[in-house]
């Protein structure tokens, strides 16, 4: 049984961790408030591009552009977005996990990695999956969108080479919903797909008496256009990918670091607990002795 001087360290150890994780907590707090803050101001840029690419898409007719030509399904790419740092939870536990599932669903390809963060590096550097590109402390700062611009350049630049074998690029990272929930989402990025261009309607804007609203008159052909805006596109959506991750890394963190403070709280009242046992017996113990050595001088008296 520890005695009391142990259990007084323990405690005065147990209350530093305590300090600490309500510390990363509030961090975490005033993080998240500025993360969620840019998720919610990407959204309006990303809108407007789908729905002026889905209404040029459109009018394009038949045309081909090498984002947008399907190939076949045996050579994938897989981009992890994990976070740099740890003590968030099951953060990066869960993206891991994603990611190995999504080889094992494709056992009989072959599937390449694009990691984005140190923690999901780590974790497949340890095993026989192949790393094409690694990229670290690209979420351990806020996030910058020539940061998100240049991965998603070299993605296209892998994608598109000649002689490339690459038929597919998905993107895997963690959909912020709320701050207990964040939702592992994989995404198609090449090519990119005709149900990502028509996730908005085509047609014109109609009053209920049929008059037109807004429309777009084209005036570059459509080779153009697409060839400015379909990098474009590409970037916006691994900038808001990385955005919604450091979302989730901030909340799964604050949701840790409250969970570690309640523990250490626990730990700190049964610590103390133990303490006063001790420090009671330690008490019944002396008086003991004094009540016994005093009944043994008065019988010797």
């Amino acid at each position: 049984m520890p005695n009391l001087q142990d259990l007084r360290r323990r405690v005065r150890s147990v209350r530093n961790m305590q300090k600490i994780t309500r510390a990363m907590k509030m961090v975490a707090a005033a993080k998240l408030r500025r993360a969620q803050e840019r998720v919610v101001a990407a959204r309006p840029y990303a809108n407007t591009m789908n729905r002026a690419l889905g209404r040029l898409a459109s009018r394009a007719g038949d045309f081909h552009h090498p984002l947008l030509d399907q190939r076949g399904d045996q050579h994938l790419v897989v981009a992890l977005v994990t976070a740099d740092k740890g003590l968030c939870g099951g953060f990066n536990t869960n993206l891991n996990k994603a990611a190995q599932q999504f080889i094992r669903e494709h056992s009989g390809k072959t599937v390449e990695l694009v990691t984005i963060g140190r923690k999901g590096r780590d974790f497949f550097r340890r095993r026989p999956n192949k790393i094409l590109r690694e990229y670290v402390n690209v979420t351990a700062r806020t996030v910058d969108h020539e940061d998100a611009a240049a991965i998603a350049r070299d993605l296209m630049g892998v994608y598109t080479a000649e002689g490339s074998t690459i038929d597919k690029v998905f993107l895997i990272y963690n959909e912020f919903k709320s701050v207990l929930s964040q939702r592992v989402t994989v995404n198609q990025l090449l090519p990119i797909s005709a149900e990502a261009l028509s996730g908005t309607p085509a047609e014109p804007r109609r009053t209920p008496e049929g008059e037109v609203l807004l429309d777009y008159i084209y005036e570059q052909p459509p080779a153009q256009i697409f060839g400015t805006l379909l990098p474009r596109y590409v970037e916006t959506q691994v900038f808001y990918a990385l955005l919604e991750s450091v979302a989730s890394e901030h909340g799964a963190r604050m949701t840790a670091m409250d969970s570690a403070s309640k523990n250490a709280g626990e730990v700190i009242e049964s610590l103390t607990l133990n303490m006063n046992r001790v420090r009671q017996a330690s008490i019944t113990r002396e008086i003991i002795e004094v009540v016994s050595g005093a009944r043994a001088l008065e019988g010797s008296g």
